[in-house]
């Protein structure tokens, strides 16, 4: 079976509902991680989707991250998780589809090196790492997807000396990276784009994304025993060329099961 899972950080889904609808009916991924949704659950356009074909997970809040799932099928066992180490923050949604494990996470910016929300980013993917391992046991096929606010290696910076031991790119926050693969993962992109540099994320300013001046931090991880039916992985630059468009743009892996 044949399936194409995707994964976006849309920065606001009022803002981006146009954007993600024109690429669904594009795309056509069999599943469509969304972080940063920014919208509580009461107004999440549910219908909207279902209109579109696609069945509905989202664990939000106002103003503030928010993730979601859709897909073309329905969805089983699903989990959220409060990695937080304070009040509750909406970053991680996990659900089932047959026997494939989806976690769609968005890690926590972490500010500045040298600030506390640093050291609450590493806390939460200590206590993520944990979550992690508990559920390789019971879905060995598992995907972890989403905005992970790293950058691998310097292959994935536009400039490796402007970034030395910055946020997104510190060694603490690239060993965190190193230890969930260590569980028993590999980085989808990398996998099958060994020495390719692209970038799923650009800043708004500077002109960043004209000059190509990003960062590969939007990823897909596949537990080992998903590397057989891996095909592809890919990053869709085209919605960051849009009208008003996410500061992310998708990032799609193809397997077939």
């Amino acid at each position: 079976m044949p399936l194409k899972i995707a994964s976006w950080n849309v920065n606001s889904l009022r803002v981006r509902l146009e954007h993600i609808l024109s690429w669904l009916t594009v795309q056509q991924p069999d599943v469509l991680a969304l972080q940063e949704t920014k919208i509580p659950d009461k107004l999440f356009p549910q219908d909207v989707f279902s209109a579109a074909g696609y069945y509905s997970l989202f664990a939000g809040q106002k103003s503030y991250n928010g993730v979601a799932i859709l897909s073309k099928k329905p969805l089983s066992d699903v989990m959220t998780y409060n990695i937080a180490l304070a009040p509750l923050e909406q970053r991680s949604l996990f659900a089932a589809l047959a026997g494939l494990r989806i976690c769609n996470i968005y890690v926590p910016n972490g500010a500045h090196i040298s600030s506390i929300k640093y050291q609450y980013k590493l806390s939460w993917l200590d206590k993520l790492q944990q979550i992690i391992a508990l559920e390789l046991i019971k879905y060995p096929q598992l995907l972890i997807v989403g905005d992970f606010n790293i950058a691998p290696a310097d292959i994935d910076v536009y400039d490796p000396l402007v970034f030395k031991d910055a946020l997104l790119c510190s060694v603490p926050e690239r060993q965190q990276l190193q230890k969930l693969s260590a569980l028993g993962f590999t980085d989808c992109y990398r996998h099958h784009h060994p020495i390719d540099q692209s970038y799923t994320w650009w800043d708004y300013r500077l002109n960043a994304f004209k000059r190509n001046l990003g960062l590969r931090i939007d990823h897909i991880f596949m537990s080992h025993a998903l590397l057989g039916f891996s095909n592809s992985c890919s990053i869709d630059r085209e919605p960051r060329c849009w009208t008003r468009p996410a500061d992310h743009t998708p990032i799609v892996a193809e397997f077939t099961l």
